[in-house]
């Protein structure tokens, strides 16, 4: 009979943490194994719902990463005391979309959490990935479709916009500010910086300041920041001057950072993020553009938030229909 004596030391080796990670190893490779076979029957025969499960597969590599990178930014925010506006440009976008993205995301798991519910929710994610699916699952091809898609809804409100500016300008009693915001208005180019910034006076109280907007202009002004217009006038008002600010802020982080260290992906968002068509320019016209975009708004003080917002339709609405800007 063998020594039990000799056979404990033995048995206790085996169950070492060298042993469980060898284990886990092991289980590791082999489900990565499984998944690669599962990944390349689904390629062979159905290669359209493949290229759907790999989108998602890797959707969720990227909210993952996403969510790690902001749990370590709040954290440096809250042992560092750092504010959002004192946040590094990268950071502060970082923050800023993911709470878009996650505001988006909170309807479709909440759909999803009665039994059998997500075999619904795959299907209408499915057949509206625009409406409900958040950016980390679009297709490169969906990308700029999509963008497309919501660039023509903004630019729907550049007209109203400008309208309601003219009609505007006949209650403004000083008749050079009257002259130089209908020259901004009716010039049929996008104005100058300079004539921009010529009327900043109006913006930052009557008639064009945030809280001495009609709520009818709000309403225009409320889509270009894809926020719905569907709201009392007081919360419009709050909502257009917070969403203001953290443009202002990010402006300023953009500002120190300077344009020309963003790639060209981070260049084009940037642009789109501020109301322009950027995915129909060439990386110059984008650069060019958000340069005379960071001229005005770093003039800005933060009771000028609202030419900031007129600023995108100011510094757009005329190329959309195919005009050149004034320089």
């Amino acid at each position: 009979m063998y020594n039990l004596s000799r056979l404990l030391p033995l048995c206790r080796h085996y169950t070492s943490s060298k042993v469980r990670r060898g284990i886990g190893r092991y289980v590791s490779s082999r489900l990565q194994w499984a998944n690669k076979k599962y990944e390349t029957f689904l390629k062979r025969r159905f290669p359209r719902f493949y290229q759907l499960y790999h989108t998602f597969v890797e959707g969720f590599k990227l909210l993952f990463q996403d969510a790690k990178e902001v749990r370590r930014i709040k954290a440096k925010m809250y042992s560092d005391g750092v504010k959002f506006q004192d946040l590094p440009y990268r950071e502060m976008e970082k923050l800023r979309q993911f709470r878009r993205d996650m505001i988006k995301a909170v309807p479709l798991v909440m759909i999803s959490l009665p039994p059998f519910a997500n075999y619904l929710v795959f299907v209408l994610m499915y057949f509206l990935p625009r409406q409900l699916l958040i950016p980390h699952f679009w297709t490169p091809r969906q990308q700029v479709e999509f963008r497309g898609v919501y660039n023509s809804l903004r630019a729907r409100h550049h007209l109203p916009v400008l309208k309601g500016l003219e009609y505007t300008s006949h209650q403004v009693k000083d008749s050079h500010l009257q002259s130089c915001l209908q020259g901004s208005v009716q010039s049929g180019v996008n104005p100058k910086v300079s004539e921009i910034l010529a009327v900043r006076r109006l913006f930052s109280g009557p008639p064009l300041g945030i809280k001495r907007m009609s709520v009818d202009h709000m309403r225009h002004i409320s889509p270009l920041l894809f926020l719905t217009p569907r709201l009392p006038g007081f919360f419009i008002g709050r909502r257009l001057n917070s969403h203001g600010l953290e443009l202002l802020q990010l402006d300023r982080a953009l500002s120190k950072l300077g344009p020309h260290q963003l790639s060209d992906a981070e260049l084009r968002q940037a642009c789109f993020v501020r109301g322009l068509n950027s995915d129909c320019l060439s990386i110059n016209q984008c650069r060019e553009w958000l340069s005379q975009w960071l001229q005005v708004s770093s003039s800005l003080k933060d009771s000028e938030v609202s030419l900031l917002l007129h600023n995108m339709v100011f510094l757009s609405a005329n190329y959309h229909n195919g005009l050149k800007w004034s320089h």
